[in-house]
């Protein structure tokens, strides 16, 4: 692991805690009415999700922490992101911030649900609710 991603996600750790806990916290709201732990609604989860995120204000809050890790890099951005592509995405596995920096694209992913592939390819996926937040952050 590179320093940047090492400043990056220690930054993350530190100061958004309460961004990652929310994250969490909506994931569960998404999460809480299925009747199993897994569902195959991938709209229900990214639309939930993205709705969720938005409601808590969570969604607004993300814009800054990608400035505020992009800034532990010692990097700096071309321009103020905004709480829409290309820097910020709800997928179905959660939140991605997203960032061209100097020694590359700075990726977050905050990562709330896990895609399970059924060996039938006819089968869709399935989405199960993680217990907690994966923080994944790459220089790619």
């Amino acid at each position: 692991m590179s320093h940047p991603v090492r400043a990056a996600r220690r930054r993350i750790q530190q100061e958004h805690l309460s961004v990652v806990e929310g994250i969490d916290a909506c994931a569960d709201a998404i999460a809480d009415p299925w009747d199993t732990s897994r569902t195959t609604d991938r709209e229900a989860v990214v639309n939930g999700l993205r709705g969720t995120l938005t409601e808590s204000g969570i969604l607004e809050a993300l814009p800054g922490v990608l400035a505020d890790a992009v800034d532990a890099t010692g990097c700096e951005l071309p321009a103020r992101p905004v709480a829409e592509p290309p820097y910020v995405v709800v997928t179905s596995r959660g939140p991605v911030l997203r960032a061209t920096i100097e020694p590359g694209r700075l990726v977050i992913r905050f990562d709330a649900f896990e895609i399970v592939r059924d060996p039938d390819p006819g089968r869709p996926p399935t989405y199960r609710r993680l217990d907690g937040i994966g923080l994944e952050v790459s220089l790619e």
